[in-house]
């Protein structure tokens, strides 16, 4: 076990010894227990009388609007497992999990709503997990009374005192391991009033990603690998300018999570939901022409700030910072979203074709921060017209 997971058990016991912070009890796998129940009671603690199951989705897919105009106990089941992936074609990952996913589940609530959170832990390797949720109002956003290790489950009610979009996060310690390694996710808390009425809703978080490539010894290579590996040693790799100096052979194998790549804040990849080219080809989102699309975007960094963008668009309104109570920002080109932050943008789409997300620290699309919104429809020469044919972006990756 890394030696920074070392004296968790004592971290442990100080996050939840003494009292019950959140109204949380430890309960058995079969469900709230009496005691959870009487502790209740006890601190005469008055829970709305509707109760529902979340409806829980995941990227890029959003729960449905909620149509109840009264606060409920919204149920919610968080399980922490470790999944390896296919991050990039040849490349692998060892994500930390929510319910299996990266980023976690998207949780849709109401102002006034109580969120009831069953956290259990799955992972094998013993390490604890917990959840803070940017959208709860007490001490660690719930971490504290969250916290389980494996086949423990722990059970927590936090009232939603303010409509945003906000991130939620794994904090156990290092907390920066944890999110690097896919613990994350967004929770919509919609004003009493709801949001107003869209056509379509996507779910979209940037997370960066920090390792080194475990080191395969020259004598388990393939021949073609050898000879790939040979090309690059060369001298003659530059191009007599300087480029190419660095350049080495495709990067393939089994991406090792490196602590102190994150702590020089170097990620080998910046990723739209997950992976390289999760919204590229058959993975774009999609939409018509008519259509009015709002995208709840986070950023879980966890060190760098979006420069969000839609290339062709301009965003109608602007909820800044994930903001549901202020006015929106309106004909918006690029919108900042801080690490640990959200936003939330609307467009209509008035011409048919591809629309490139990205951050516009540009760069970041070679590391994979890019994803396509295909609009289907007819073409509006009142608004975009040409004497020409559109040209091939040939091996372009913002222009497909």
């Amino acid at each position: 076990m890394d030696n920074r997971h070392g004296s968790w058990h004592k971290t442990r016991q100080r996050y939840i010894g003494g009292s019950i912070l959140g109204l949380v009890t430890a309960v058995s796998l079969l469900g709230i227990s009496a005691r959870a129940e009487e502790n209740l009671k006890i601190a005469n603690v008055k829970l709305p009388k509707l109760r529902e199951q979340a409806v829980l989705t995941y990227a890029p897919a959003v729960p449905p609007p909620i149509q109840r105009k009264v606060p409920a106990v919204v149920e919610v089941h968080m399980d922490s497992t470790v999944k390896t992936v296919e991050i990039k074609p040849g490349v692998t990952y060892k994500y930390w999990t929510f319910n299996g996913d990266v980023p976690g589940p998207f949780i849709r609530v109401r102002v006034g709503d109580v969120l009831e959170v069953h956290n259990t832990n799955s992972d094998q390797s013993g390490m604890p997990h917990n959840i803070d949720f940017h959208a709860v109002t007490g001490p660690g956003g719930g971490a504290p009374v969250t916290t389980v290790v494996k086949g423990e489950e722990r059970v927590a009610w936090f009232k939603m005192l303010h409509s945003g979009l906000y991130v939620y996060h794994c904090a156990a310690p290092p907390v920066m391991d944890h999110i690097a390694n896919g613990m994350f996710g967004l929770i919509l808390v919609e004003p009493g009033k709801g949001l107003s009425k869209v056509d379509r809703e996507f779910y979209v978080m940037q997370s960066e990603v920090y390792g080194r490539f475990k080191e395969v010894p020259k004598e388990e290579k393939t021949a073609e690998a050898k000879v790939e590996d040979d090309f690059w040693s060369e001298e003659n790799t530059g191009d007599g300018h300087g480029h190419g100096e660095e350049a080495k052979p495709e990067e393939r194998g089994e991406l090792i999570f490196s602590h102190q790549e994150g702590l020089d804040e170097h990620p080998k990849y910046i990723f739209f939901n997950d992976k390289y080219g999760k919204h590229v080809g058959e993975g774009m989102l999609k939409a018509k022409v008519g259509e009015k699309v709002r995208i709840f975007f986070g950023n879980a960094g966890p060190n760098m700030i979006s420069s969000f963008h839609v290339i062709g668009e301009i965003y109608d309104n602007v909820y800044r910072e994930g903001d549901l109570v202020s006015k929106p920002g309106h004909s918006i080109q690029t919108t900042l979203v801080p690490a640990g932050g959200s936003t939330v943008v609307e467009f209509g789409l008035e011409v048919p074709g591809n629309y490139t997300l990205v951050d516009h620290a540009i760069f970041r699309v070679e590391k994979g921060a890019v994803g396509f919104l295909e609009a289907a429809g007819d073409p509006n020469p009142s608004v975009y017209v040409s004497d020409q044919d559109a040209a091939v972006c040939a091996g372009c990756k913002v222009h497909p």
